[in-house]
């Protein structure tokens, strides 16, 4: 893990990062869209509306990355944050640095006094849903999850 540091994404890793989300979208069955990835990573850092992390080789190369959305909880009366994109590059996988990001994730909703992280994963996501667990979340079995889609 030395070989491996874990940081804040800032507008100097969009060019190199868009390339990774891109990646990452085009497993989630999206069509490949660099322009779009690198338009929308810049408007979620400028305008402060997400939280990226990138892990990076000891060759400064971005390998991973985790993007969190700051949500509030009316009945908690607290932030907490929605995890919503995890994706580490297939050359790097098996390494730990889904942990890695995931720690930092975690640290990160600690010091904003944040009450919780919450995600969703496919159940199909076998590996995805057994790094969760080992990692501290807990599989909410109380609440039903549903999902309004507008037809634009």
């Amino acid at each position: 893990m030395n070989n491996y540091t874990v940081k804040k994404a800032t507008i100097i890793e969009v060019d190199e990062l868009s390339i990774l989300f891109n990646e990452y979208r085009i497993f989630y069955k999206n069509d490949p869209d660099i322009l779009g990835a690198k338009l929308f990573l810049l408007e979620r850092i400028n305008n402060k509306e997400s939280e990226i992390f990138v892990v990076e080789s000891n060759s400064r190369k971005i390998v991973g990355f985790l993007q969190m959305y700051p949500l509030f909880s009316s009945t908690r009366m607290q932030k907490l944050w929605l995890l919503n994109d995890l994706f580490v590059d297939f050359k790097y996988r098996g390494l730990g640095l889904s942990k890695l990001l995931i720690k930092k994730a975690q640290n990160h909703c600690l010091a904003t006094n944040a009450c919780s992280i919450i995600l969703e994963t496919e159940k199909e996501n076998k590996i995805g849903n057994q790094l969760y667990l080992t990692t501290g979340f807990a599989k909410d079995i109380l609440h039903n999850f549903y999902e309004w889609k507008a037809v634009l």
